[in-house]
């Protein structure tokens, strides 16, 4: 495991968000208590709940957070070993006509993506969704994009980007980890 972010980066990765998200003039101009953020499970949700602090001293009004549980959204929920049990979905607001910052720590496939669209719309129908990420490592399989970005990374197809973020892990981190190679014939 190579470690290729530090705390300090992970600060400055989720501030530069921020800052793209302020830039957006839809976000900015937005009335208060339009614009909601929305964490994917488990580390989604930690980097939305940085960020609304971030946007509140900005716009001078808290910016609600959510957090959306996509495990029976997924579509590789059946081909799983070991017994999945959701954590639950916790939004305590409408998304119907608002603005939806939906985040998540990394961008790859757009799996993960398309399970949490699916399951948002579950919730009400949002005026605009608009997706951020910690980290882009490219290789979609679905037509996803984000429209925040900290940081995009060039990584192997089998490595594996892993974000590490307290209070869920011991540090604010960014691993990656390569296959193991090799082996018995």
């Amino acid at each position: 495991m190579q470690k290729v972010l530090a705390a300090d980066d992970i600060t400055q990765l989720i501030d530069g968000l921020a800052r793209q998200m302020l830039a957006a003039g839809e976000v900015v101009g937005a009335d208060p208590g339009r614009v909601v953020l929305v964490g994917i499970r488990r580390r989604g949700e930690i980097i939305a709940q940085r960020l609304a602090g971030i946007l509140q001293q900005s716009l001078g009004f808290a910016v609600p957070v959510g957090a959306l549980d996509i495990t029976m959204y997924r579509d590789d929920i059946m081909g799983q070993r070991n017994i999945i049990i959701p954590i639950g979905t916790e939004m305590s607001f409408r998304i119907d006509d608002r603005i939806v910052l939906l985040v998540d720590d990394v961008l790859h496939t757009g799996r993960s993506v398309r399970a949490a669209l699916d399951a948002l719309v579950d919730f009400g129908r949002p005026k605009r969704i608009y997706l951020a990420v910690l980290v882009d490592r490219r290789g979609r399989e679905y037509p996803i994009s984000a429209d925040f970005v900290g940081r995009a990374m060039a990584v192997g197809d089998d490595s594996r980007v892993r974000i590490l973020l307290a209070p869920t892990d011991r540090e604010d981190a960014a691993y990656v980890e390569e296959p193991i190679k090799g082996g018995s014939a």
